[in-house]
């Protein structure tokens, strides 16, 4: 009678055992980073030249401009906005530098001032967007196209050479150690701001605007201010790929980094950052950053078709779309 009383009446929830579910965390959480390790094997392989020294600068050195800009474009993104004016940015502030050194002023004056163009224009963007409401799309696609023009008009469309000094041009294309120093400071970049949105107040707010920004006004939070710097911080960063193109290039190309913004987008959406904003982060957006670029040099080593190289990125764009909204429903499923 007492063992009748003592058996369970239905049969208990079925657990899964107890390993199994921190694993499959952690696959959830590091799988664009298993990917990248996975991918830069193959390329060890297939392509004999890719672990070369000189392969590898240079991989650095091509993915370290884009990824400046991605991780600025990250923090607006994370705010659930979107930059599409940092091509045009990026080649003013390019332009800018080369006229002013040209004109005698000091490079580290000359990049400082070409930084803060930059700076106003993200401000100007994000204010338009913050404080009227207007949309972000709309009001950096116009930035997009107006900066851009500004661009052409202020050499009429020619590119300005300049005696670029060996500071400024150490910045864009020398090395220390044989890593590229453009590539330290992508890395450096990635850290300070990475330890913003992670360790300091403010990042709790990017975070906050970009979740829920009615729950975050309501809170007493900034939230136009908080959008603004977003974008102020996004140009800042464009504007300093633009100085170390030019520094790299010692010219000032008026059509330098055009669809810059895209491969920006793409490297922040295949990170794992949520274009609904309030998820996510600069780690993601590093290592997408170079699985592009190493799949972009494989390709090019293995002597494929531009197209084809096209086509590939597109499709892994939309399978990292696919897997961070499947990964993100099993979040919530498991929330």
């Amino acid at each position: 009678m007492t063992e009748l009383m003592n058996r369970p009446t239905s049969p208990g929830p079925v657990t899964a055992p107890a390993g199994r579910a921190p694993r499959r965390n952690l696959i959830m959480r590091f799988n664009l980073l298993f990917i990248f390790i996975a991918l830069f094997v193959v390329a060890s392989v297939s392509a004999p030249q890719f672990l070369t020294s000189q392969n590898m600068a240079n991989l650095l050195q091509q993915s370290s401009l884009t990824g400046i800009v991605a991780i600025g474009m990250t923090v607006v993104i994370l705010t659930s906005g979107i930059d599409l004016s940092v091509g045009s940015v990026a080649a003013l502030s390019g332009m800018l530098v080369a006229l002013l050194i040209g004109m005698g002023v000091p490079w580290p004056v000359a990049m400082a001032l070409a930084i803060a163009a930059g700076l106003v224009l993200g401000g100007v963007m994000g204010g338009l967007s913050a404080y009227l409401a207007l949309p972000a799309f709309m009001v950096t696609l116009a930035g997009m196209q107006s900066i851009r023009g500004l661009t052409y008009l202020t050499t009429n469309g020619t590119p300005t050479t300049a005696e670029i000094p060996m500071g400024l041009r150490f910045l864009g294309a020398g090395s220390i150690a044989g890593i590229p120093v453009v590539g330290i400071i992508f890395v450096a970049t990635t850290l300070v701001v990475g330890f913003m949105l992670r360790r300091t107040t403010f990042g709790e707010h990017i975070y906050a605007v970009g979740s829920n920004p009615q729950a975050a006004r309501l809170s007493g939070l900034p939230v136009q201010r908080i959008t603004t710097a977003a974008y102020v911080i996004c140009s800042g960063l464009a504007a300093l790929t633009g100085v170390l193109l030019t520094a790299r290039l010692t010219i000032g190309q008026p059509t330098a980094n055009t669809g810059l913004e895209l491969d920006a987008i793409a490297a922040v959406v295949l990170g794992g950052t949520s274009l609904f904003g309030g998820k996510g982060g600069v780690l993601g957006t590093f290592i997408a950053v170079l699985l592009l670029s190493v799949l972009r040099n494989l390709f090019n080593l293995l002597g494929l078709s531009s197209f084809f190289q096209m086509l590939v990125t597109g499709l892994i764009l939309i399978a990292a779309l696919i897997m961070n909204y499947l990964l993100d429903r099993q979040s919530k499923r498991a929330a």
